[in-house]
C-alpha cells in the first residue's frame, strides 16, 4: 500500500509546482507556509480572507484588465444573478416525441 502511495505522489510531485506570494497590495499577511491572508473587495466581505495556497494562483494581468464588479448584482449566497434585457426570438425545436421551448435573449 505505500509503494502505491509513493508511486501516486510522484506523479503527482510532477505537475506541482512551487508556489509562494509577497505580501503587497493583494496579500496582507504569511499565516503559514501555504495560507496567506488577502485583501478583498468590499462585495466579498462575507467571504473568510484566509487561503490554502493551492486555491491561490498568481495574477500577471495588468490593473486596467480586470473586471470591475460595478455593474454585476450577486445574492446573499455570492451567487451571481442574471437578469434578461430583452426576449428577441421565441421557437420551439421538436424532437421525435418532445419539444423544447427555445428562448433567445
Amino acid at each position: 500500500m505505500q509503494a502505491a502511495r509513493d508511486q501516486q505522489k510522484s506523479y503527482a510531485d510532477l505537475k506541482r509546482k512551487p508556489m509562494e506570494f509577497q505580501v503587497g497590495d493583494k496579500v496582507l499577511e504569511r499565516v503559514r507556509d501555504v495560507a496567506y491572508k488577502l485583501d478583498l473587495p468590499e462585495e466579498l466581505r462575507k467571504v473568510h480572507n484566509t487561503f490554502h495556497v493551492s486555491n491561490l494562483k498568481q495574477c500577471h494581468a495588468e490593473e486596467p484588465l480586470a473586471v470591475p464588479l460595478d455593474g454585476l448584482h450577486f445574492d446573499d449566497k455570492l451567487y451571481f444573478v442574471e437578469e434578461p434585457v430583452e426576449i428577441v426570438d421565441r421557437k420551439v425545436k421538436w424532437l421525435r416525441r418532445s419539444q423544447i421551448p427555445l428562448v433567445k435573449v
